[in-house]
This record gives C-alpha cells, structure tokens and sequence, in this order.
C-alpha cells in the first residue's frame, strides 16, 4: 500500500470538508435562487448560469473568500481577536435575514462538527458564528493552504446551489452537470479577483440578491430556509 503523504492528507481533508454530506446544512439554503426562480427572473438552465456567474464575480469572490483568507491568517498566528473581528464583520455582510441565517446556522452546524472531531476552535461556542471563518479555520487545523481551501469553498457553495436549480427550475441530471462544467472555469477566476480585494474593500452589492433574498424570507410556498 502507497504511503500517505502530507499532501495527500490535506487533499482527503478537503474533499471531505467540500463533501455536499458534510452535516452542515448547505443544501437547506437557496441565497435567494427559489424567489428568482418562482418570480420568474430564472426560467432556464442558461438564467440559472448567469445568475451564479454573477453571483460567484461579484459576491463569493468580494465578501467571502477575503473572509476566509484573513480567517486564515489569523487562526494560523492564533489571533482570536483577529479572528472574533473576522467573524463579525462577515455576518455584518449579509445584506438580509436569509442570507445571515445562511452564514450563522451553517456555522453553529459546522462548530458542532469541528468540536466532535477535537479540532481547535477559539470563538466563543455560545456566540453567533460564520460558516465561512469556521471553514478557513477547520482548513487551517488540517494544513491546507489557502488557494486550495478557496477551490474546495467556492465547489461546495457551486455545487449547493447547481443542486438547489436542479430541484426548482427544474434541471434534469445532465442539464445540472453541464451546467457545473460551464461554471468550473470561473472558480480560477473568482480567487483571483478575491486576491485583489483588500480589507477596507470586502463587502457587495448586489441588489438583484438581496432583492430575492429579502422576498424569499416571506414566499408563500418554498423548499428552502429563510
């Protein structure tokens, strides 16, 4: 049997931490996809990939990957008060209730994950905790770098919502993986723009989501979390 090497552990961790079955919730979430889609915004395969291109450029890649990277750095030199700002500031940048309850019942799910796995965890267990600072400090513990983090962050959150699509427009299988093909170049993107982005600069705008997120919190009838 070939050894494990270190690269190899950090790999396995990462496709477990990215694993769609990691008992985090994502796949309870729509970020607003099921009120553009019942409004009619999203009608096709095609609107639906526009949607996440958008949402991927200008969104992930402006507030969440940053995010990661500073958590990151600050779990790494075992900063907690670097780390407590981190976690503040990304749930003061959820533009609506959906979309922070996104962030924080991800995270308490993900706290819950990291403690039964004995993995350090420094904020406070009690207080209200982002998912994604959680990730960059779950993948810290595990001695993944961080452009690799971000590929497997930005595969989890594509795959989640490609999987919400697929239950909503709907897709078929093979509309969805196509579509999770046309959108896998864009990942490379994403972490480049995020590279350019500094601290002073994390944060989005995109109305459109924030529109659909704040409708959804109050759609009549939806599959998914407000």
């Amino acid at each position: 049997m070939a050894a494990i090497t270190t690269t190899d552990s950090a790999l396995l961790r990462l496709m477990q931490l990215s694993s769609v079955s990691l008992p985090v919730g994502g796949y309870a979430f729509s970020q607003g996809l099921e009120y553009a889609i019942d409004t009619g915004w999203i009608r096709n395969a095609q609107q639906v990939s526009e949607w996440l291109e958008q949402q991927l450029l200008y969104s992930v890649a402006q507030t969440d990957l940053p995010l990661l990277r500073l958590a990151m750095t600050a779990a790494a030199s075992q900063d907690q008060q670097q780390l407590q700002q981190c976690n503040d500031l990304a749930l003061a940048c959820r533009e609506t209730r959906e979309l922070r309850l996104t962030d924080s019942a991800m995270g308490e799910a993900m706290n819950r994950l990291l403690v039964s796995l004995d993995l350090s965890q420094p904020l406070p267990p009690s207080a209200e905790l982002s998912f994604v600072v959680l990730f960059g400090i779950a993948a810290q513990n595990w001695q993944i770098d961080y452009p690799t983090t971000a590929l497997g962050f930005l595969w989890s959150w594509l795959e989640n919502q490609v999987a919400a699509a697929t239950k909503l427009v709907p897709l078929g299988q093979t509309q969805a993986q196509q579509l999770l093909g046309e959108l896998q170049p864009l990942l490379p993107q994403a972490i480049s723009r995020a590279d350019a982005v500094t601290d002073d600069e994390i944060g989005s705008g995109l109305q459109g989501l924030a529109i659909a997120s704040a409708g959804h919190e109050t759609q009549y009838s939806r599959l998914f979390r407000s």
